[in-house]
């Protein structure tokens, strides 16, 4: 029996959604809601499906619904269907803040329905193949840069790009951050549009993640530390190493046996690079991480099956992001004297 799944919202995520969702043979795509008529009636045609004219009207005729419209209204567009205790998949971040998200999860346990966030980058297979080594993080550092895309522009860089890496973090280091500290810039609007963060974690981890939708090029990249080993991957592209201390402890006591002018001698015919033993990061899985996520999401409905993100882990980022944004606005840009925090600091002068 098919699983009859609703998408609403239908930008760029939830096209692709639906072009997802149209694919699977366990799925039936129920209908389609926009608050553009035009654009969901030309969808519904493609999909063979129907346009419905809002989410109370979905909510009555599917098992469940990908919620893909802007982040500012994923509570209000969700809360029909958690009401009617149907299963939602929110495109993240889970809201814009963390009261708003805790009142719908709450609503869940009420009603019965299973929230999951789409974190996709769960599913990207270079994550997967991290998440086969049993290390404990000490020092986690990301870069997530990319150009300017005109979408997402009601939310700033934090909940749009970083939101990512937050997750990746909370992941890996099981806890959330006792202290943060960030600092960042609006250039285009009234949200931040570049940022940094420095996240402590109770284990003694500590994560630093920069991200920027200004940038000329695109980069997904992360380094992981830990006593274990060393990784370093590339999101984007897919690929990664692995330095794991066990295969390298001899180089190790060699160079702790060595003085700094031994060292210095080594340097004349050795090539560090080629002494350290290394492995490709092994990544195998060559599933669209959207249809892998589409296919854990059809899992849990139909034999409930854990979310592989939950609403509350959905939560947990969006609370990190809260602090990372609050943190960038009390930031004090030139010290004590002038008095300038926050955002705004590029600005036109006014004579």
């Amino acid at each position: 029996m098919s699983v009859r799944i609703g998408v609403v919202g239908l930008g760029r995520m939830g096209k692709l959604h639906c072009r997802v969702l149209s694919e699977m043979t366990q799925v039936e795509l129920a209908c389609v809601v926009d608050r553009d008529t035009e654009l969901a009636a030309e969808l519904a045609r493609k999909y063979h499906t129907t346009a419905l004219p809002d989410a109370p009207a979905a909510a009555e005729a599917v098992d469940a619904a990908v919620i893909a419209v802007p982040t500012v209204a994923h509570v209000e567009v969700a809360r029909p269907f958690v009401l009617a205790g149907k299963p939602v998949l929110i495109e993240k971040p889970i809201a814009t803040g963390s009261a708003e998200a805790e009142e719908l999860l709450d609503l869940a346990d009420q009603t019965g329905s299973t929230v999951h966030v789409g974190h996709t980058e769960r599913f990207n297979p270079a994550v997967q193949a991290i998440r086969r080594f049993d290390i404990a993080p000490k020092f986690i550092e990301a870069h997530r840069i990319s150009p300017f895309t005109f979408r997402s522009a009601d939310i700033g860089v934090v909940l749009d790009i970083m939101i990512h890496d937050i997750d990746l973090v909370l992941m890996m280091v099981a806890a959330e951050p006792v202290q943060v500290q960030a600092v960042g810039v609006n250039v285009l609007g009234a949200p931040e549009d570049i940022a940094n963060a420095r996240l402590t974690f109770p284990t003694g981890c500590v994560a630093n993640l920069t991200a920027s939708r200004l940038a000329i090029k695109t980069e997904r990249k992360m380094r992981i530390f830990s006593e274990q080993a060393y990784l370093s991957v590339d999101y984007a592209k897919r690929v990664g190493i692995v330095v794991k201390k066990s295969e390298n402890l001899d180089l190790i006591q060699m160079a702790r046996r060595m003085d700094a002018k031994d060292l210095a001698e080594l340097a004349l015919g050795v090539d560090y690079t080629k002494l350290v033993r290394f492995e490709e990061l092994k990544i195998e899985n060559t599933v669209e991480p959207l249809r892998q996520q589409a296919e854990a999401f059809c899992r849990s409905i139909t034999d409930g099956a854990e979310p592989v993100v939950t609403g509350r882990q959905g939560l947990a980022a969006v609370r990190c992001a809260e602090a990372i944004i609050e943190s960038i606005k009390s930031h004090p840009w030139d010290g004590s004297p002038t008095g300038r925090t926050g955002l705004d600091i590029i600005r036109k002068d006014v004579s």
